[in-house]
């Protein structure tokens, strides 16, 4: 059996925006001789391949791993991997299927790995293979996705990261549009200074082409490349040409696709009620920048609109009764409304929703459209707080009469709750994250359903069958309506058309026969695209619609799911893909994850010791690479949209392999140290699990640091700063996540000594330390391993003189003085007498973690305050 090297490589090629750190150079023993992107556009479906070649130049066997990021509205449908002229390729089943395949080899020894989402719209993929001395691997990975419209354009967001410059790096993008392409633009962080010179666009009638083939030495200079290479993203936009408002017809093969999207008709006038959450966990950063997106939005109403303001908390008010037209006097009314929203109080999502409704429903428009749009970040905690019941409220209210939009701030909020209330009416629901441009995200949902055109949309298809959904009740302008299906009888020369929509009050008809193409005019590699964008299509609505279904029905289309993701080999959440590899038939299993969901399965600990490090081999931890699990005994909190790859080799039973979890000591608080002022013993101070604390605050520099406990964990499962008004860093026990208003930087623990420096900000992360300086205060974040727990605990290192901060930290000492003569220790604190204890407690502020005598008092003796004067409702 081959050696097992601790040596890992992380190969990114990573789609969409993302950022990494800067590994410290080393001598690479890993060779990246070859790194392929090739994605092909066949009307608006995307087919993207990674091919990455490696070579192990050790003389002596190592793991290399493989890793890519991928769109979450994509699937999965073929990954292999090929080592000395053999190959490995991955196999779809149905999720039980190979849970089995799983649970076999866990009972052997099975160790986990585990692979997490990174940013808003990424899904993560890792594998690793034993490769040979002076071997060679290959891997591929392919997945496709059909593109969206947005706001009159499609976006392909390609973003190169192998880590080390690449002496054959190839990026191909084909796109291949029937009707003609309007327009195509490239731009990114890849395009800018040298990099710039190795793209090339070429343009024809119907198809463009754009390549990118920077050298090793271009790789190295873009506004984000460095010496470990390309680190950055290229974004194609475009659209195609609409010269006939009846849509695009595509036939191939038996099968059809309608794209629908007129733009010669009237916009709508529209009513649209914005429900505002203004409670209490709303405070900061989230209020403000909903006021912010509030008044943009407000400024770019049409003369025509009618609108409405609602804000909530565990009472409902509105700023007028009925909705107003959208006069200039009206909107700086408004808007002034909207300058003094504050946050307070609890949730009553119920009686707000419902008041919209009412809003609307006093107040018929001929020929407008009306929208609802629910802005919230937590579950409902006032009034009626049963999911359940709100959801028959709303529905039965709405009547299908017009939509609702649910808008989820941050991850705290329920999801599902709002995803399902959302289809239940005609809306969607879309996650706001909490970054510095969450205002954008919020103008940018307006934007797409800003322009209503068409209401009540059916498409009809004579001799099609099989079809995907085939009715709306929206269509906005710069949208798309895409429809699939398969055609009854393939002998038929001709295949028509029907859609019927209201236009501002009136019927419209679009009609239209289309002459069947010849499967002979279709290029030989794009023959079974059709097919396959329809069994794209077919399977999401249908898991969509899952939410809404219950019994036989729901059990029924679950089933046609499941049978059109194994016919086509596709990766969703109810299959799973499994690799058998090369060692001893070691085996891996990979999930899809769901929006919100934990990891379908939890981390195994094995008793088999880990294999360790090869003699002079050095260690490689590049970009986004994950530490082993098995390093990792606990993993407090959720983990959001991760896709599971679990792998381990199946172990010949020479010995009874164990498997046990580690037992964590109950834990009632946390245990503060204050070094005081002329005394040889610290002052120490309790305070009760859970908590959010607010840490550190300096408002003078903008700076604060704020850290959560969980129920019965000593120390911290997060801890986050905040600095000026664009700087976010945000630690956990797994990774830290650096944003600067515009890029995201993500470290983790265990990887190679990393250093970040930006705008004041100072990042450096040695082995379990992370040292953060922002502006003139410097914080070291410690990550303990204590009886199979993992926690943070911050310790501050510098902090301005004769400056006050506030916070759990911001007291640099403390003084007191003994009171002689009593039995048990008396203090005297800011001159009052204070019963106090000899305790021993452990530094954490230390790596060495010493246990220290210290006398214990209570808090609100040593800290002039009540706890809740240091808590915060929102990190």
């Amino acid at each position: 059996m081959m050696d097992r090297a601790a040596l890992r490589l992380i190969l990114l090629s990573v789609f969409l925006i993302s950022a990494s750190s800067h590994p410290v150079k080393k001598k690479q023993d890993v060779d990246i001789y070859s790194f392929y992107i090739n994605s092909t556009v066949t009307s608006r479906y995307a087919t993207t391949v990674i091919t990455s070649r490696v070579a192990n130049t050790l003389n002596e066997s190592q793991e290399i791993q493989f890793e890519v990021k991928i769109p979450k509205t994509a699937f999965i449908s073929k990954f292999r991997m090929t080592i000395e002229g053999k190959t490995y390729d991955g196999v779809v089943k149905e999720k039980q299927e190979a849970q089995q395949q799983y649970s076999e080899a866990v009972s052997r020894g099975q160790s986990a790995g585990l692979i997490k989402s990174v940013g808003r719209t990424l899904e993560d993929f890792k594998t690793s293979v034993t490769v040979a001395a002076f071997s060679k691997v290959t891997f591929e990975l392919t997945y496709e996705e059909l593109l969206k419209r947005r706001l009159g354009k499609y976006e392909l967001l390609i973003n190169a990261q192998p880590m080390q410059p690449v002496a054959d790096f190839k990026m191909d993008v084909h796109i291949q549009e029937k009707p003609g392409i309007s327009f195509l633009e490239v731009k990114g962080d890849l395009s800018t200074g040298d990099l710039g010179n190795a793209i090339k666009t070429t343009r024809a009638d119907k198809d463009a082409w754009v390549t990118f083939y920077p050298t090793r030495d271009q790789q190295t200079k873009c506004q984000s490349c460095g010496e470990n290479g390309l680190n950055g993203g290229l974004l194609i936009t475009y659209d195609v040409e609409r010269q006939n408002p009846k849509g695009e017809v595509m036939v191939s093969n038996g099968y059809f696709v309608h794209y629908f999207a007129p733009s010669d008709v009237p916009r709508i006038p529209k009513n649209v009620v914005f429900i505002i959450d203004r409670s209490g966990s709303m405070h900061g950063r989230k209020i403000d920048q909903t006021r912010l997106a509030l008044l943009r939005i407000l400024s770019d109403l049409d003369e025509d609109d009618h609108f409405g303001l609602i804000t909530f908390d565990y009472s409902v008010d509105t700023w007028k009764r009925e909705l107003l037209k959208s006069t200039k006097q009206n909107l700086e009314n408004a808007k002034s409304f909207v300058k003094e929203i504050r946050d307070r109080g609890a949730t009553n999502i119920n009686a707000a929703v419902l008041a919209g409704v009412d809003m609307i429903n006093r107040h018929p428009r001929e020929g407008t459209a009306s929208i609802l749009i629910l802005l919230t970040d937590g579950d409902p905690t006032s009034g009626e707080t049963n999911i359940e019941r709100i959801m028959a409220n709303v529905k039965k209210a709405i009547g299908l009469k017009f939509p609702l939009y649910c808008l989820g701030f941050g991850h705290d909020v329920n999801f599902d709750f709002l995803t399902k209330m959302s289809l239940e009416n005609g809306g969607v629901a879309r996650r706001i994250y909490e970054d510095s441009n969450a205002d954008l995200q919020l103008q940018g949902f307006y934007d797409e359903v800003a322009v209503p055109l068409l209401t009540d949309i059916q498409l009809k298809y004579t001799g099609g069958t099989n079809l995907t959904k085939t009715s709306f009740n929206l269509y906005f302008n710069g949208s798309e309506i895409v429809v699939s299906g398969q055609i009854t009888d393939n002998s038929v020369e001709s295949f028509s058309t029907e859609v019927i929509a209201v236009s501002k009050g009136s019927s419209v008809t679009y009609q239209d026969t289309v002459m069947i193409k010849d499967p002979s005019d279709v290029p030989p590699e794009n023959e079974d695209f059709m097919q396959r964008l329809w069994a794209y299509l077919t399977v999401k609505q249908l898991l969509e619609r899952q939410v809404l279904l219950k019994g036989q029905e729901k059990e029924d289309e679950e089933k046609e799911a499941l049978k059109l993701s194994l016919k086509y080999q596709f990766v969703t959440p109810l299959t799973s893909m499994v690799v058998t590899k090369p060692q001893k038939d070691e085996v891996e299993v990979a999930d899809k994850p769901k929006e919100g969901k934990e990891d379908p399965r939890p981390p195994v600990m094995s008793s088999r010791p880990s294999s360790p490090a090869s003699p002079g081999s050095s260690q490689y931890n590049f970009g986004h690479s994950q530490p082993s699990l098995a390093a990792h005994p606990a993993m407090p909190g959720k983990v959001l949209n991760s896709f599971t790859f679990l792998s381990g080799p199946i172990i010949p039973r020479e010995s009874e392999t164990v498997l046990f979890t580690m037992s964590v000591p109950t834990v009632r608080s946390n245990r503060f140290l204050l070094s005081a002022a002329g005394q040889s013993k610290p002052l120490c101070f309790d305070v009760l699990l859970p908590h959010k604390l607010k840490l550190l605050q300096d408002s003078a520099s903008e700076f604060s640091m704020n850290g959560e406990s969980m129920n019965r964990r000593k120390g911290f499962s997060q801890i986050v700063f905040h600095y000026k008004t664009n700087h976010r860093l945000t630690i956990n026990t797994r990774s830290i996540r650096y944003h600067d208003g515009q890029n995201d930087v993500e470290f983790l623990w265990g990887q190679e000594p990393t250093q970040h420096s930006k705008e004041g900000v100072s990042l450096i992360l040695w082995s379990n330390e992370m040292d953060v300086t922002m502006g003139h205060i410097r914080v070291v974040i410690l990550l303990h391993k204590k009886n199979g727990d993992m926690f943070l605990w911050p310790a501050v290192r510098q902090q301005p003189k004769d400056v006050s901060l506030m916070g759990i930290l911001g007291k640099a000492e403390a003084s007191y003085e003994e009171i002689q003569g009593s039995q048990t220790p008396t203090l005297k604190i800011m001159d009052q007498e204070v019963k106090a204890s000899w305790e021993d407690v452990t530094d954490y502020t230390l790596p060495s973690t010493p246990v220290i005598r210290c006398l214990l008092v209570p808090f609100q003796a040593v800290m002039q305050g009540d706890i809740s004067d240091f808590t915060v409702t929102q990190l």
